[in-house]
């Protein structure tokens, strides 16, 4: 009887230890890494590399993730969820950039084609 009444309160003491423990500042830039690195990733897939505009916000997002990377202390974890967004932003604007660029291109080629098809009849008339 006296067990029971003993296993509860340190049952309590046990688990609010270990939620004491738990560094949830952590989560914030990793969450952050992964949603940049996931930019960056899209940017590179569409081609941002082969646009000259595209490929300099795609390198300032790789520089930027890079060095928060490097970031480790709980000092430098606000310095580094700031660089985190910086990079997720720039690689962002890379995608947009070369996704605006593909349609201009996608546009013109229609537009050519268009022209193509249209010049037998306009001869014929």
């Amino acid at each position: 009887m006296t067990l029971r009444l003993w296993i509860l309160p340190i049952a309590a003491l046990l688990f609010q230890g270990a939620c004491g423990t738990t560094n949830v500042v952590n989560a914030v830039p990793s969450l952050g890494a992964e949603d940049s690195a996931g930019a960056i990733r899209a940017a590179e897939e569409v081609g941002a590399a082969r646009n000259p505009q595209a490929a300099l916000h795609l390198q300032l997002a790789k520089e930027q993730f890079e060095h928060a990377r490097k970031l480790t202390s709980a000092d430098d974890r606000p310095m580094a969820t700031r660089l985190l967004l910086r990079a997720r932003a720039d690689a962002d604007l890379s995608l947009a950039l070369t996704r605006e660029s593909n349609s201009k291109l996608e546009a013109q080629a229609a537009l050519d084609k268009t022209k193509t098809l249209n010049d037998p009849l306009q001869q014929g008339n």
